[in-house]
């Protein structure tokens, strides 16, 4: 019988803690499957911070630090220095610590053009502690701390990590995927490989937003989640390239 789906073997058998519908469960798997087809296993060091992804050395079979809140970038930076020639390190992060706490780590790293892979999980909630409204917050969504929709005229905008950091000298590589359906499960699992391809080749600094939901704390269920996501998030939130400078030379 032909075998035609294995479990990546830099995943551990550890059952996830995540809420059922979390769209988590997804994005570990095509980290892991990158870093098997790219045979790193052996080199990667994962850098999870405070968060839903507080577990992750838990679930990846690779070794990983973690780091204080929205610190994951900072404590990246001095991973890949220690021994840049051989170690391959990725973040993995939310938008409440990413885009909010983390906001400056993940910035300087990408204008010193840091040659580490962040994986940025953009739900636009606080998932860990409740459900309160995070930088990546729609416009009018409800939230535990926005219990009548953000205010746009009080909070501010939500901020779009992509754009923001397309305006970056030093950032390399910016994509923003969905793991809402198969076709965008097929093209983020493709911006994540390359994202580490450019690590191992020297490029710099790649980031990779994958838009998420979070059905507990949006207080829907997985299919009205993604139903949600694709209606509401994906047009403030478009999928694509934002910035690949070695395709631009290329192009040139």
């Amino acid at each position: 019988m032909a075998v035609v789906f294995e479990k990546p073997k830099s995943l551990t058998d550890a059952t996830l803690h995540y809420c059922p519908g979390c769209t988590h469960g997804i994005i570990h798997r095509l980290v892991a499957e990158a870093i098997d087809e790219l045979g790193i296993q052996g080199r990667t060091i994962g850098v999870a911070p405070v968060g839903c992804s507080v577990m992750a050395y838990d679930y990846f079979d690779v070794d990983f630090v973690q780091a204080p809140h929205g610190r994951a970038p900072a404590v990246a930076t001095g991973v890949k220095r220690a021994d840049p020639e051989n170690n391959i390190v990725f973040t993995y992060q939310g938008d409440g610590d990413l885009a909010a706490i983390g906001t400056a780590e993940t910035v300087h790293a990408a204008a010193r053009r840091e040659n580490i892979t962040v994986i940025f999980v953009n739900n636009a909630i606080y998932g860990m502690t409740g459900g309160q409204m995070a930088p990546t917050t729609l416009p009018g969504q409800v939230t535990q701390t926005s219990p009548y929709g953000r205010d746009v005229e009080t909070v501010g905008y939500p901020v779009k990590v992509c754009e923001l950091l397309s305006n970056v000298d030093g950032a390399a590589y910016l994509e923003r995927v969905s793991v809402n359906n198969p076709a965008n499960i097929k093209k983020a699992k493709k911006a994540i490989k390359k994202a580490f391809q450019n690590q191992i080749e020297g490029k710099g600094f790649s980031l990779i937003e994958v838009v998420s939901t979070c059905p507990t704390n949006w207080g829907m269920t997985p299919v009205k989640a993604l139903e949600w996501l694709e209606e509401n998030m994906l047009p403030y939130y478009p999928l694509g390239v934002y910035k690949d400078i070695y395709a631009e030379e290329e192009a040139k």
